[in-house]
């Protein structure tokens, strides 16, 4: 690889010219695949007055009928009932939550998740987004792409506890390669880290709780299974070279803007998974769209890699092989269409026009395919390649090398 990266282009959208650096697109299926759109939620202030005057609205209806309501009952029942301080009344302590239940994690996670705000344009407009805390050193762990444009642009980022108590953040680091950041919040010593947990023992159907502030409103809490596993997810951020490639967790809880960043867990409480983008109906009138089922998480394997590099050096690395590659469309893999010189592919002996169709033994159907799978690796790991050259095939081993981004 090298500096030019090409951000992904959305589906029916013509591929860009590839240029010395593996090339995003979307998975090759039967059908054209959804676009997929990080889940950042956008705030204006005018907006929140339309959301208290509808809460209003609803209150005052609610309020009439039930005054209508409670004057009939109260007109029928008067002669026998008498007022409420000659009735006994009884407190019931809630039920506790069983544990595995969608009750019992939520008591578990809700103080450790946190509510991101990040001021990219001035004070009336800026993005909201999730998070959790990782750490007793106030570190929080979030998306890239929630808080990338307020590190450009010196804007300011705010961390909400569980409680609604504001804190300033500073940003200890970014991947864009993998859409995380980490977050130093002063305050946020005494507040319990979440529990990492594993997704590598995850099962289709296992069910699954996303926790996050979608569309704002903090403290949300949604359920639902693991719909599929090592799902190839490519997404671009608004910044140039902030393309994230996500070999991903996808879940059909509901995840929507401003879920971003927040836990994906299971149902022992422990965190599998960082949400990160969901995806959009093409053609949609909007380019940022709302839950339809198909959510993407970042696996927490990925996370606590990134993190710890984030922790340790202020950036965080990822694997390259020093090659651009396209796709045609047709699902045989991955085609090489440059190589840079002196890289780990030119290395290999790796030449355009080669096809990359497997990666250790697993198929590769096109580009977004072969980068999520190298990503899935660390700098200086040692891959095999399946290649096909002239209609021949052979098997080629690549030392990846590093980039920082």
């Amino acid at each position: 690889m090298n500096d030019y990266d090409t951000p992904p282009q959305t589906a029916g959208q013509p591929e860009p010219t590839p240029q010395v650096e593996q090339t995003a697109s979307y998975p090759a299926y039967a059908f054209a695949p959804a676009p997929v759109t990080p889940v950042r939620g956008r705030v204006s202030r005018w907006v929140w007055p339309v959301v208290t005057v509808l809460a209003l609205l609803v209150g005052l209806v609610g309020g009439i009928a039930g005054g209508a309501a409670w004057q009939q009952w109260h007109d029928e029942s008067s002669s026998t009932v008498g007022t409420l301080s000659e009735v006994e009344t009884v407190t019931q302590a809630p039920l506790p939550a069983d544990n595995g239940s969608i009750a019992a994690v939520a008591q578990k996670l809700l103080p450790s998740t946190v509510q991101v705000l990040a001021d990219y344009d001035g004070a009336e407009q800026g993005a909201t987004g999730s998070g959790f805390v990782l750490d007793r050193q106030g570190h929080v762990v979030t998306n890239n792409h929630v808080v990338a444009d307020a590190d450009t642009t010196k804007g300011k980022v705010i961390v909400v506890n569980s409680q609604g108590e504001r804190f300033p953040a500073t940003i200890v680091g970014r991947s864009p390669a993998y859409d995380l950041a980490v977050l130093q919040v002063d305050g946020l010593e005494d507040v319990a880290p979440a529990a990492l947990g594993t997704s590598t023992d995850l099962q289709v159907g296992e069910g699954v709780v996303a926790i996050g502030s979608p569309l704002g409103l903090s403290s949300t809490v949604t359920s639902g299974i693991v719909s599929a596993l090592n799902r190839p997810v490519s997404t671009s951020g608004e910044a140039e070279n902030e393309t994230s490639f996500i070999n991903a967790i996808q879940t059909d809880a509901a995840i929507n803007p401003g879920n971003s960043g927040g836990p994906l867990v299971d149902l022992r409480g422990s965190v599998i998974g960082v949400n990160s983008a969901i995806a959009t109906v093409a053609g949609s009138a909007s380019g940022e769209g709302g839950n339809i089922g198909v959510g993407f998480a970042i696996p927490i394997e990925q996370v606590r890699v990134t993190a710890d590099q984030i922790l340790k050096d202020g950036e965080a690395r990822y694997p390259v092989i020093g090659a651009s590659v396209k796709s045609d469309g047709s699902g045989d893999g991955a085609h090489i269409d440059a190589v840079q010189v002196g890289s780990p592919a030119a290395s290999a002996g790796l030449e355009k026009g080669d096809i990359v169709n497997a990666l250790d033994g697993k198929p590769v159907t096109d580009n977004a395919s072969l980068i999520v799978a190298i990503r899935s690796h660390l700098p200086g790991d040692e891959v095999t390649l399946t290649v096909v050259r002239d209609g021949k095939e052979r098997s080629v081993k690549v030392e990846l090398d590093s980039k920082v981004g």
